[in-house]
């Protein structure tokens, strides 16, 4: 009996097996949120891009003068229309199901579009979902210097 007790041929293989999977599991979460952080990044990056041009969709005589200078006044529907064309002439293929959520003007002066598109993560495992629709937001406001 004490032979067998002191004979521990083969215990560490169970836990080399178990530190194994630890570690490939470990390894792919963390591609997976890699991977989904980089795509929120470039989403938000879009977003950005498409505030600004919605930012910039005044006319000039839509233009006040206030006491601190000129000031546009921005309109809901010029925002959303040049929104939706500047992402329609871009490639933003690469974004799988993009959809503008919004693309309006709250206060006259600023732009805020927001943006979603669905993120799939590079290895699909039991521990990262499929795919998730992200979003992101921007505002931007265009003043003259």
């Amino acid at each position: 009996m004490r032979a067998a007790l002191r004979d521990d041929e083969g215990s560490t293989l169970p836990l080399v097996i178990f530190y194994g999977f630890l570690a490939l599991a470990l390894v792919l979460i963390v591609a997976a949120a890699s991977s989904l952080y980089l795509e929120r990044k470039r989403l938000f990056t879009l977003a950005d891009d498409a505030a600004l041009v919605g930012a910039e969709s005044f006319d000039l005589n839509s233009v006040t003068f206030t006491g601190h200078g000129p000031r546009p006044v921005l309109q809901p529907a010029q925002v959303h229309a040049a929104v939706t064309s500047y992402l329609a002439g871009n490639p933003v293929d690469r974004f799988e199901g993009l959809v503008i959520e919004r693309a309006t003007t709250v206060d006259g002066e600023s732009a805020t579009v927001t943006v979603s598109a669905v993120w799939h993560p590079p290895v699909v495992t039991v521990f990262v979902p499929d795919g998730l629709r992200i979003d992101a937001t921007a505002v931007a406001r265009s003043v003259f210097g």
